[in-house]
């Protein structure tokens, strides 16, 4: 009787756990700087959130420049030790975000320009963390598995990223009942500390390869396939084979047209309800309705992976089953965001934008494990090009909204022949709705374009091939 051959260990359940931790932690930072951005205004005497448009700008630009060589470290060097140097850098500049604007002894401690260079390193640090986290998948999970783990970790990231209005709430705005628990300044502190305990965490027990890795068996080294996959320390990377790939630049710009709608739940959206619908910081309901389109999205998340898989399995072509799902979703997307112009409430409107949130991540996984088809062993620099580009979108959608809506309050002043700081609170609001509605139009037609790029993205040549 031949013995039974053992069963695969499940070490790479654990890494799907770290990666998952860490979008978590990275939307974490992340989404925390636009609940504090009212508290973080007045602190700095600004006279609104649109004045805080150069530190949302400041991000996303320096997480575009630095994403291409933080992805090209984490294939030529292992993920390891470049999410370790990425998560320490981000965590320290988070904490120093508390300190803007603190007076102590008669000394501030910075002002808007310091602010904005804290979240352009904060954004640099940030650079490369889901490059580096794709590369991981790459490195432990088969082909087959590929949407379903990105599913997983963009899921993580969204449910933290909804939890966060919810969760500051309750640490910093307290409620009714209770005080608060801390201050904005103590919580920036706190998160940072956070991702300098998953860093140590990480580097204990992670590993850059199965083969690395003490806890794996040969069964699930086998599963995972091919050890070519594996490799690190490759110099060869194909600049001109990625820069001339068709299908790449397609999927970029798919991506820019993508961060250029959604980076508005994570900047403007928490003032936009407060400001328009009057949510009050202490309401829970009101700091759900904030975090909503990240929950809708967490769940789309999750669903688009199982979606495009269960078709791929079903039409036998991965490529066409994205193509299936993502370009109808697009166009889905767009109408929400139509729709929201006319919302006549806070929650007909919260419906919209989560709607629109929820199809915009349903095409997630489907992006990234795209980049995985055509990088292959460059995985981590083709998913860097396509998050390059694509936050360039983010970067100019965070300066276009607060330039819009500032040029709409203007001319409303200059029709009354009034400087902006004389016009009555009832003007200035009309002037404020006008200028996000002509935002809302411009995000309804750049989800038109982003399903026409799903139509024509391919894989059949993967890149250096």
């Amino acid at each position: 009787m031949m013995p039974e051959e053992p069963s695969p260990t499940r070490v790479r359940y654990g890494v799907l756990a770290f990666v998952c931790g860490l979008s978590m932690v990275t939307y974490l930072d992340r989404v925390c700087f636009g609940a504090a951005a009212i508290a973080i205004a007045e602190a700095l005497s600004l006279r609104d959130v649109t004045e805080l448009k150069g530190a949302f700008t400041a991000f996303a630009l320096a997480y575009a420049i630095f994403e291409v060589p933080a992805g090209w470290m984490g294939d030529r060097l292992g993920p390891r030790g470049t999410l370790i140097r990425i998560v320490v850098w981000w965590s320290v500049f988070t904490a120093l975000t508390g300190l803007v604007g603190l007076q102590i002894g008669g000394v501030t401690l910075g002002g808007l320009g310091v602010l904005i260079t804290l979240r352009f390193l904060f954004g640099a640090g940030e650079a490369g963390a889901y490059p580096n986290i794709t590369r991981a998948i790459h490195n432990w999970f088969p082909p087959g598995m590929w949407e379903t783990a990105q599913g997983c970790v963009w899921m993580s990231g969204r449910l933290m990223g909804g939890l966060t209005p919810f969760l500051w709430g309750l640490l910093v705005a307290g409620t009714a009942e209770r005080a608060p628990l801390m201050t904005w300044r103590g919580a920036f502190v706190t998160f940072g500390l956070l991702g300098l305990v998953w860093s140590a965490a990480f580097a204990l027990w992670f590993r850059n390869t199965p083969d690395e890795h003490p806890g794996t068996n040969d069964a699930e080294r086998e599963l995972i396939a091919t050890s070519t996959r594996w490799q690190a320390g490759h110099s060869d990377t194909p600049w001109r084979a990625l820069l001339t790939n068709r299908s790449l630049w397609l999927l970029c710009g798919m991506y820019t047209l993508v961060n250029y709608g959604w980076i508005f739940n994570i900047t403007y959206l928490p003032s936009y309800l407060t400001t328009r619908f009057a949510l009050s910081e202490t309401s829970v309901l009101g700091n759900l309705y904030k975090g909503a389109p990240l929950w809708f999205g967490a769940a789309g998340c999750l669903l688009g992976g199982l979606v495009v898989n269960a078709i791929s399995r079903r039409i036998g072509d991965r490529m066409r089953a994205r193509r299936m799902v993502c370009a109808p979703v697009m166009l889905l997307c767009a109408a929400c965001w139509w729709t929201a112009l006319s919302a006549e409430n806070v929650h007909a409107f919260c419906v919209s934008v989560s709607l629109a949130a929820f199809c915009i991540d349903l095409t997630l996984g489907s992006a990234w494990a795209t980049c995985q088809d055509l990088g292959r062993r460059h995985a981590a620099v083709a998913a860097a090009c396509m998050n390059t580009i694509g936050t360039l979108g983010a970067a100019v959608s965070g300066w276009l909204t607060g330039s819009l809506v500032e040029w709409t309050v203007a001319a409303r002043a200059g029709a009354l022949h009034v400087p902006v700081e004389r016009l009555s609170e009832t003007e200035k609001q009309a002037a404020l709705m006008a200028g996000y509605d002509s935002v809302f139009v411009s995000y309804a037609a750049v989800y038109v374009v982003a399903a026409l790029c799903w139509t024509l993205i391919s894989t059949r040549r993967p890149i250096g091939e």
